[in-house]
C-alpha cells in the first residue's frame, strides 16, 4: 500500500542499500533522471549521475552517520547528457537503507528569472519613455531655434554652423526614438518562423562570408501570428550580434547555429501556454562577459567597443509585442540565445 502511494507522488523517490546501489524508484524518479527502474536496479548512483556536485559524499555522509541532510539547488549532470537543478533530502531508514526524495527545480528557476526579466524590461520602458520625454521637448526647441538662426544669417559659412545643429539634434531624436524599441503595431498575419530564419541567415552570409550558419529545424512547426518584418529584425540582430562578436574575438572558424523546436505546456514568465515556438541561436564566440549577463538587454548595454547597446533589447521589444522574450544562456565557446514565442495568442 506505501509503495502504490510513493507511485503516484509527483516527487522523485529513491531507496539505496548501504553500498549507494538502487534498490528502488518510483515513477517520478524514473521521469527526472530518464531511466527505467529495470534497467538500472542494482547499479551506483554513478551509473545515473556523470557529475553530481557532491551527492554521493552526501549520501555516505548520511548513511555513515545516521542523520538526515537536505542540499537546495544542487546541479546534477545526467549520462543522458541532460543536466537538472534538484532540491533532495536523504533520511537513513536503517544502516542499511537510504531514502532519497527529489524535486526539481528548473522549472521554478527558470520562472523566476523569467518573471524579474520582464519586471526589468517594464522598468526599463517606463524609464525610457519618461527619459524620451525630457530630452525630445528641448531637442525640438534647439532645432527649431537653429532653423530661425539660418534664415538670419547672410554669411553662408555661419549657415553651416546652423545646419550642423540641426543634423546632431535630428540625430539625438532618432538614437532616443531607438531606445524606446519599435512603435509600430504588430502585424497579425500567417508567420512562417523558418521563412525568416532563411531570410535572415541570407543576409549573414551576405555580410560575412566567412561565417558558417547551420540549420536545425523541426518542420512540424505551425505558422503562428505575427509581423514578418519584425521578426525578421528581431532575429537579424541577435543573430548579427554574435556574428559580430565572433569576428571581433577573430574566431578561426566562426559557426552559427539556428534551431528551432516546439515546446508543449511551457512557461513564459507567470503563464502557461500550450505550444510554444523556441527559435535557439548557438554560436561559438567569446561568450557574453558575466558582468553583463544581468543588463545584456537594457538599451544603450553592450560588449563590443563598437557597438550601440541597442540591437538586443529593440529585439526584447520586438519579442514582447509576440508576447515572448529572449533567454540568454553563456559560456566561453558556447553562447545560445533562444527566442521564445507562443504559437496561440491570448485576446487583451
Amino acid at each position: 500500500m506505501y509503495r502504490r502511494l510513493m507511485e503516484h507522488l509527483t516527487t522523485a523517490v529513491l531507496l539505496l542499500d548501504d553500498e549507494l546501489r538502487l534498490s528502488w524508484m518510483n515513477p517520478a524518479a524514473e521521469a527526472l533522471l530518464a531511466v527505467s527502474l529495470g534497467r538500472v536496479k542494482g547499479m551506483r548512483l554513478s551509473a545515473l549521475v556523470a557529475e553530481d556536485d557532491g551527492m554521493s559524499a552526501v549520501l555516505a555522509k548520511s548513511r555513515d552517520d545516521g542523520h538526515p541532510f537536505t542540499q537546495r539547488e544542487v546541479r546534477l549532470s545526467l549520462v543522458t547528457g541532460a543536466a537538472i537543478t534538484v532540491d533532495y533530502t536523504v533520511t537513513p531508514l536503517s544502516s542499511e537503507e537510504l531514502l532519497v526524495e527529489m524535486e526539481p527545480r528548473d522549472r521554478l528557476l527558470r520562472i523566476s528569472r523569467e518573471e524579474a526579466l520582464l519586471n526589468r524590461q517594464e522598468a526599463i520602458k517606463v524609464l525610457s519613455r519618461g527619459l524620451a520625454h525630457e530630452v525630445k521637448n528641448p531637442l525640438g526647441g534647439i532645432r527649431g531655434a537653429a532653423q530661425l538662426l539660418e534664415r538670419d544669417l547672410d554669411d553662408p559659412d555661419l549657415a553651416e554652423f546652423t545646419r550642423i545643429i540641426i543634423e546632431e539634434v535630428d540625430r539625438l531624436r532618432d538614437l532616443v526614438d531607438s531606445m524606446l524599441g519599435p512603435n509600430k503595431l504588430v502585424r497579425h498575419e500567417p508567420l512562417n518562423i523558418h521563412k525568416v530564419l532563411e531570410r535572415v541567415r541570407a543576409l549573414l552570409i551576405a555580410e560575412t562570408p566567412g561565417v558558417q550558419v547551420a540549420r536545425d529545424y523541426d518542420p512540424s512547426l505551425p505558422d503562428f501570428p505575427g509581423d514578418e518584418a519584425q521578426m525578421i529584425q528581431a532575429v537579424l540582430n541577435v543573430a548579427r550580434n554574435a556574428v559580430e562578436a565572433m569576428a571581433e574575438a577573430g574566431i578561426g572558424q566562426p559557426h552559427l547555429l539556428m534551431r528551432t523546436r516546439a515546446r508543449r505546456q511551457f512557461t513564459l514568465g507567470a503563464e502557461r501556454h500550450r505550444l510554444v515556438c523556441e527559435v535557439a541561436l548557438i554560436d561559438n564566440g567569446p561568450g557574453v562577459p558575466e558582468s553583463l549577463q544581468e543588463t545584456l538587454f537594457y538599451p544603450m548595454v553592450s560588449g563590443r567597443a563598437e557597438g550601440s547597446g541597442l540591437g538586443l533589447s529593440i529585439a526584447q521589444g520586438i519579442l514582447h509585442q509576440h508576447q515572448g522574450l529572449i533567454e540568454c544562456e553563456s559560456r566561453p565557446g558556447h553562447t545560445e540565445f533562444r527566442l521564445l514565442i507562443p504559437l496561440e495568442r491570448r485576446h487583451d
